[in-house]
């Protein structure tokens, strides 16, 4: 999801904002921890953007890096704007990791910002942006919501899970270069949590075949499951929301409800962080039925809950899309939504 751009945030406002961001930057230069092999080193200090990528990293990195997850869980990335606070945290990093291809604009502009004054060193500020380097150009997909002639392709490769299996690797890689002392701890981390993945994986092949073909159709409000939907077997066949994030017009609304008898769907998808009248309408006025709950960046439950991971979020939008479709996620039972750590 596209986070908004950062305006004219002054040197003075950042300042004021020191005293009370204490208490998020805890993880000085000073902070220690013992490795796994009793030999005591510093945290590496890193910041994450969205909540399914904040605890991908948290998987790999577990005890031994100090992780900030700057936008918070529940919150719409779309207006989120990072205060001063957050800038602060930003700025004080060694890593910052992103999704990348245009989605955390205003987290680049405060990286660069940070190296330039520390005389523009780009290893001052590392930044890791994982989509960027998971894909290639050519296979960046355009769609409803990211029309190609905006210039931004789809932002959410996350949401399919052979592409979060490859951030973690990004994201391992990444820590073993800057904490060569504690690199098999990173390799282990990540090699028991992409074995989750994988399983994880293979279920949502099994269970997408379950649904009869012709239902193997998605229209969602926001146009969040193009790398999904390519990679299981699916189709998206229309997004509600405009490339503006704007509502639909009534004509818009009148195209989608047409589509949608056409298509003969059983359910279409909203999502917890857009409510939406509109999808309310487009529902009744094509009797299908309307699931409510799917997903892109917000965890299920609550922290600390074994199923508030980015596991825990796919596994819950399975449930919420394949069963309304008129599939079985019964290949899904038994995958175990938890951290490979707790640290």
């Amino acid at each position: 999801m596209r986070v908004p751009l950062i305006i004219g945030i002054s040197v003075v406002a950042v300042a004021i904002a020191v005293a009370t961001a204490v208490v998020l930057i805890s993880g000085s230069a000073s902070d220690t921890s013992p490795t796994n092999e009793g030999v005591t080193s510093t945290k590496l200090k890193v910041v994450t953007s969205v909540a399914p990528i904040t605890n991908m990293v948290k998987n790999v990195g577990c005890e031994h890096v100090d992780l900030r997850g700057v936008v918070p869980d529940g919150v719409d990335s779309h207006t989120f704007e990072p205060t001063p606070s957050d800038v602060l945290v930003i700025q004080d990093a060694d890593l910052v990791i992103i999704n990348g291809l245009n989605l955390e604009v205003a987290f680049e502009r405060i990286v660069n910002a940070a190296r330039a004054d520390r005389g523009g060193d780009v290893n001052s500020i590392q930044l890791l942006k994982l989509a960027d380097n998971t894909i290639t150009r050519e296979e960046w997909i355009f769609d409803f919501s990211f029309p190609e002639e905006k210039g931004d392709p789809n932002p959410h490769l996350w949401l399919n899970v052979a592409y979060a299996i490859r951030y973690v690797e990004l994201v391992r890689d990444k820590l073993i270069e800057m904490d060569g002392e504690n690199a098999s701890y990173y390799a282990g981390n990540a090699e028991r949590y992409i074995a989750k993945l994988r399983a994880l994986d293979e279920g949502i092949m099994k269970a997408v075949q379950t649904i009869p073909e012709q239902h193997r159709k998605l229209l969602t409000y926001h146009d969040s499951w193009a790398y999904f939907a390519k990679r299981y077997g699916m189709e998206v066949i229309g997004a509600v929301q405009p490339s503006d994030f704007g509502e639909p017009t009534p004509q818009e609304v009148s195209r989608i409800i047409e589509q949608i008898r056409e298509e003969d769907v059983p359910a279409i998808f909203a999502s917890e962080v857009f409510p939406s009248r509109v999808m309310e309408q487009i529902a009744r006025e094509s009797g299908v039925k309307i699931v409510e709950t799917l997903a892109d960046d917000v965890l299920p439950g609550r922290p600390g809950d074994p199923a508030h991971t980015y596991i825990g979020m796919m596994l819950e939008n399975m449930r919420n899309m394949i069963v309304p479709l008129g599939g079985s996620v019964d290949a899904l039972q038994g995958i175990d939504p938890s951290d490979v750590c707790t640290g």
